[in-house]
Protein backbone atom coordinates (compact mmCIF):
# COMPACT_ATOMS: atom_id res chain seq x y z
CA UNK A 1 0.00 0.00 0.00
CA UNK A 2 1.31 3.34 -0.70
CA UNK A 3 2.65 5.48 1.99
CA UNK A 4 0.40 8.50 1.59
CA UNK A 5 -2.99 5.69 1.55
CA UNK A 6 -1.89 4.75 4.45
CA UNK A 7 -1.71 7.74 6.26
CA UNK A 8 -5.47 9.09 5.40
CA UNK A 9 -6.81 5.02 5.87
CA UNK A 10 -6.50 5.62 9.96
CA UNK A 11 -8.12 8.66 10.66
CA UNK A 12 -10.92 7.47 8.00
CA UNK A 13 -11.51 4.12 10.31
CA UNK A 14 -11.39 6.43 13.48
CA UNK A 15 -14.53 8.68 12.15
CA UNK A 16 -16.40 6.11 10.77
CA UNK A 17 -15.95 4.01 14.31
CA UNK A 18 -17.18 6.81 16.09
CA UNK A 19 -19.80 8.44 13.93
CA UNK A 20 -22.93 6.14 15.59
CA UNK A 21 -25.28 7.50 18.00
CA UNK A 22 -24.71 8.46 21.50
CA UNK A 23 -25.03 5.97 24.25
CA UNK A 24 -24.45 7.87 27.68
CA UNK A 25 -25.33 10.39 28.98
CA UNK A 26 -22.21 12.39 27.76
CA UNK A 27 -24.45 15.43 25.84
CA UNK A 28 -27.14 15.11 27.72
CA UNK A 29 -28.17 18.47 30.16
CA UNK A 30 -29.40 17.19 33.35
CA UNK A 31 -32.21 19.34 34.89
CA UNK A 32 -32.24 21.14 38.34
CA UNK A 33 -33.60 17.69 40.21
CA UNK A 34 -30.95 15.39 38.42
CA UNK A 35 -33.35 13.88 35.42
CA UNK A 36 -32.09 14.31 31.82
CA UNK A 37 -33.06 17.08 29.65
CA UNK A 38 -34.46 17.60 26.51
CA UNK A 39 -32.36 15.27 24.01
CA UNK A 40 -32.89 14.43 19.89
CA UNK A 41 -32.97 11.76 18.34
CA UNK A 42 -30.46 10.97 15.56
CA UNK A 43 -31.43 10.87 11.77
CA UNK A 44 -29.67 7.62 11.73
CA UNK A 45 -31.90 6.20 14.61
CA UNK A 46 -35.17 8.15 12.92
CA UNK A 47 -34.05 5.84 9.41
CA UNK A 48 -33.10 2.45 11.05
CA UNK A 49 -36.50 2.76 12.95
CA UNK A 50 -38.31 3.48 9.87
CA UNK A 51 -36.68 0.55 8.34
CA UNK A 52 -37.34 -2.03 11.36
CA UNK A 53 -41.23 -0.78 11.31
CA UNK A 54 -41.41 1.15 14.33
CA UNK A 55 -43.68 4.52 14.79
CA UNK A 56 -43.37 6.87 17.39
CA UNK A 57 -45.31 5.66 20.20
CA UNK A 58 -45.03 1.84 19.14
CA UNK A 59 -44.87 0.21 22.16
CA UNK A 60 -43.43 -3.55 23.90
CA UNK A 61 -42.55 -5.48 26.97
CA UNK A 62 -39.45 -5.36 28.04
CA UNK A 63 -37.66 -6.43 31.40
CA UNK A 64 -35.99 -3.73 32.96
CA UNK A 65 -32.72 -5.26 33.83
CA UNK A 66 -31.14 -8.72 32.35
CA UNK A 67 -29.57 -9.39 35.32
CA UNK A 68 -32.93 -8.96 37.79
CA UNK A 69 -35.67 -10.82 35.54
CA UNK A 70 -38.96 -11.20 37.39
CA UNK A 71 -37.65 -10.01 40.78
CA UNK A 72 -39.85 -7.71 43.25
CA UNK A 73 -38.27 -5.16 44.17
CA UNK A 74 -35.37 -4.51 41.50
CA UNK A 75 -32.27 -2.27 42.13
CA UNK A 76 -31.14 0.28 39.18
CA UNK A 77 -27.96 2.22 39.27
CA UNK A 78 -27.05 5.15 37.53
CA UNK A 79 -25.12 4.57 34.20
CA UNK A 80 -25.78 2.01 31.08
CA UNK A 81 -28.13 -0.77 31.38
CA UNK A 82 -29.16 -3.37 29.80
CA UNK A 83 -33.07 -4.57 29.26
CA UNK A 84 -34.52 -7.70 27.26
CA UNK A 85 -37.71 -7.49 24.90
CA UNK A 86 -40.26 -9.66 26.28
CA UNK A 87 -42.04 -9.33 22.93
CA UNK A 88 -41.34 -8.92 19.28
CA UNK A 89 -41.66 -5.19 18.46
CA UNK A 90 -41.92 -4.29 15.16
CA UNK A 91 -39.12 -6.35 13.34
CA UNK A 92 -37.15 -6.96 16.72
CA UNK A 93 -37.96 -10.48 17.98
CA UNK A 94 -38.51 -11.25 21.53
CA UNK A 95 -34.98 -11.99 22.96
CA UNK A 96 -33.39 -8.55 21.59
CA UNK A 97 -31.23 -6.66 24.50
CA UNK A 98 -32.14 -2.81 24.57
CA UNK A 99 -29.22 -1.21 25.37
CA UNK A 100 -29.35 2.60 27.43
CA UNK A 101 -29.51 4.88 30.17
CA UNK A 102 -30.26 5.39 33.51
CA UNK A 103 -31.35 8.23 35.38
CA UNK A 104 -31.91 7.77 39.20
CA UNK A 105 -31.92 11.70 40.86
CA UNK A 106 -34.96 13.01 39.78
CA UNK A 107 -38.38 11.16 41.50
CA UNK A 108 -39.45 8.98 39.09
CA UNK A 109 -36.62 6.73 37.28
CA UNK A 110 -35.70 7.68 33.67
CA UNK A 111 -34.48 5.29 31.28
CA UNK A 112 -33.86 6.18 27.64
CA UNK A 113 -32.58 3.63 25.22
CA UNK A 114 -30.38 4.02 22.06
CA UNK A 115 -29.27 0.33 20.67
CA UNK A 116 -30.85 -2.42 19.80
CA UNK A 117 -29.15 -5.65 19.58
CA UNK A 118 -31.37 -8.29 17.86
CA UNK A 119 -30.37 -12.11 18.20
CA UNK A 120 -27.81 -13.31 15.65
CA UNK A 121 -27.48 -9.65 13.77
CA UNK A 122 -25.82 -6.22 14.66
CA UNK A 123 -26.73 -3.41 17.06
CA UNK A 124 -28.55 -0.89 15.26
CA UNK A 125 -29.75 2.26 16.90
CA UNK A 126 -33.25 3.32 18.23
CA UNK A 127 -35.10 6.15 20.83
CA UNK A 128 -37.13 4.46 23.00
CA UNK A 129 -38.00 4.78 26.57
CA UNK A 130 -39.29 3.01 29.44
CA UNK A 131 -42.63 3.91 30.72
CA UNK A 132 -44.74 1.99 32.98
CA UNK A 133 -48.72 4.07 34.01
CA UNK A 134 -49.56 4.99 37.30
CA UNK A 135 -45.97 6.75 38.71
CA UNK A 136 -45.00 2.81 38.55
CA UNK A 137 -41.09 3.97 37.51
CA UNK A 138 -42.00 6.02 41.36
CA UNK A 139 -38.93 5.40 43.24
CA UNK A 140 -39.77 3.08 46.36
CA UNK A 141 -38.82 5.33 49.63
CA UNK A 142 -36.17 3.40 50.77
CA UNK A 143 -33.87 4.04 47.49
CA UNK A 144 -30.63 6.21 47.95
CA UNK A 145 -28.86 8.58 46.10
CA UNK A 146 -27.13 7.04 42.63
CA UNK A 147 -29.78 4.50 42.75
CA UNK A 148 -33.33 3.59 42.74
CA UNK A 149 -35.82 0.53 43.87
CA UNK A 150 -38.86 -0.26 41.70
CA UNK A 151 -41.50 -1.86 42.88
CA UNK A 152 -41.81 -4.23 39.25
CA UNK A 153 -39.45 -5.28 37.10
CA UNK A 154 -41.06 -4.86 33.94
CA UNK A 155 -42.15 -1.86 31.84
CA UNK A 156 -42.83 -0.96 28.29
CA UNK A 157 -40.57 0.80 26.01
CA UNK A 158 -41.95 3.11 23.91
CA UNK A 159 -40.67 4.21 20.37
CA UNK A 160 -39.82 8.16 20.58
CA UNK A 161 -39.00 10.87 18.12
CA UNK A 162 -37.29 12.98 20.80
CA UNK A 163 -36.20 12.68 24.03
CA UNK A 164 -38.26 15.12 26.53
Amino acid sequence: MPMNQALWIAPVLLLLTSSGCTTTSGGVALRPDGSPGPQECPEEAKKAMRYMKLRVGDAAWVELDANQIKSKPITLYDGPIESILDEDFGTLEATTRLYGQVWTAGPQVVIRYYEAHPPESEKVPICAVARLSENQLRKLPASKPGMALLEFSAASAYIVEAFR
